[in-house]
This record gives C-alpha cells, sequence and structure tokens, in this order.
C-alpha cells in the first residue's frame, strides 16, 4: 500500500495539473484575505484571527479536491492498467486505501503552506502574539477531517465513473449536498422538528473550528469517509 501511496504522489506532482490546482487554492485564499475588498479581507475587518480561511476553504475544497480524486480509478480504466493493478498481490482495500491516502496527503500539503497566516496574523495582532491557538488548531483539524470525507466521496465518484469531468461534478455534488443540504432542509418547514442540520458537515465542521472537539463530530466525519470507503470498495471488487 506504501508503494501505491508513492505512486499516486509521483503521478499528481509529474503533471503540472496538480501544482496548478494547489497553486489555485493558495492563490484564491491569498488574494480574497489579503488583496480583494470583501467581507474576507483580513486588513478590512481590523481582527487578526483566520476565521476567513476557514470559511472559504470548505468552498474551495468542492473543487480542489474532486479536482485530485477524479483521476484515480478513472485514469485507470482509461489507460488500461486497471485490470494489471487487480492482478498485483494487493487486496482491493489496498487499492483504495493507498488512493485515498494518496489523494489525502496531496490536500494536506496544498493546506501546509497557509501556516503562514498563522505568522501574519501573529504578527498583526495588539499587542503582537494576542491570539487565540486553540480554535485555529480546531479548525485546522476540522479541515483535515473535511478533506478525508471530501476525499473518500471523490474516490466513490471516481469509481462509478468513465470520464474524469463526470467523476469531478458527481464529487462536487455530492460534497455540495452533504455541506449545505442538510441545512436547507432542515430550515423546510416539512422538516421543522427534525435536526437534519445535525446530519450535515458545516454544522460539525463550525463545532470543531470554535475549538470544540466533539466524539461526536469526529465519530461522524469519520463514519462518512468509512461509508464512502467501504463503498468504493464493493464497486471496485465487483469489476
Amino acid at each position: 500500500m506504501i508503494s501505491l501511496i508513492k505512486k499516486e504522489l509521483a503521478a499528481f506532482f509529474s503533471s503540472p495539473v496538480g501544482y496548478l490546482v494547489i497553486g489555485l487554492f493558495l492563490v484564491a485564499n491569498g488574494l480574497l484575505m489579503w488583496v480583494f475588498k470583501s467581507e474576507f479581507n483580513i486588513l478590512d475587518s481590523g481582527f487578526a484571527d483566520l476565521n476567513p480561511f476557514f470559511t472559504l476553504s470548505p468552498w474551495l475544497f468542492f473543487f480542489l479536491i474532486p479536482a485530485i480524486t477524479m483521476r484515480s480509478f478513472v485514469d485507470e480504466k482509461s489507460l488500461g492498467t486497471y485490470e494489471l493493478l487487480k492482478t498485483k498481490p494487493l487486496t482491493t482495500a489496498h487499492l483504495v486505501l493507498g488512493k485515498y491516502f494518496g489523494a489525502l496527503l496531496l490536500i494536506i500539503l496544498a493546506i501546509l503552506p497557509s501556516i503562514l497566516y498563522v505568522y501574519s496574523i501573529n504578527k498583526l495582532a495588539n499587542p503582537t502574539g494576542n491570539i487565540d491557538l486553540g480554535p485555529i488548531i480546531g479548525a485546522y483539524l476540522g479541515l483535515i477531517f473535511i478533506a478525508s470525507s471530501y476525499t473518500a466521496i471523490g474516490l466513490f465518484a471516481s469509481a462509478v465513473s468513465q470520464n474524469q469531468i463526470v467523476a469531478f461534478l458527481i464529487a462536487i455534488l455530492i460534497c455540495v449536498l452533504f455541506y449545505f443540504g442538510f441545512d436547507a432542509l432542515a430550515n423546510l418547514p416539512l422538516f421543522n422538528g427534525f435536526h437534519l442540520d445535525l446530519m450535515g458537515m458545516k454544522n460539525h465542521y463550525s463545532s470543531i473550528a470554535r475549538g470544540v472537539i466533539d466524539t461526536r463530530d469526529l465519530i461522524y466525519f469519520a463514519s462518512i469517509s468509512l461509508i464512502f470507503i467501504a463503498i468504493t470498495h464493493k464497486i471496485v471488487d465487483t469489476h
């Protein structure tokens, strides 16, 4: 499985698309937070905190993560290496998990440069260093949990598709539904009192982003990831 993870990383960084996807994520965050005048601009807000980054990132993940995962199984099918992979001494679980952790590592690498933002707001705070690291650490954990769930969804979309664009669109649709869909349903009069918002990612992410690490939130994200990994395993195993 380790060799498969290394193969996924090598394949990603051997293509300019990989650098472009990560670059766009960082540039979009940087422009919205430091350059363009908007509600997310830290310099205009008067507050030295990273809330704009943690609000924007789940939105940008809608495009970043499907762009990374869309080729996972589609490429193997189109290049004719899908059957070859299945003949190697790899179990289906190793194959799926190798691709999963390979993609997740790429996303974590895309998030890492944002640590510079922590240094920046630390210097901008008055007095210098007057920032609360607890919520920041919690929010970073929340981003990783969301990334893990989106990655599992992206792998599922790639496994059921024959085309990268179709896989990309399916992954975006499912991620948006899980992040916003249950909140939208909870606001409908028909579903009043059902607390459907508790089934959505936004509710659980917001809790972690406040620095509150609740086991219910951790179990929620772990369950979403495991469910989609299990479904992907079943699809790959039957093809």
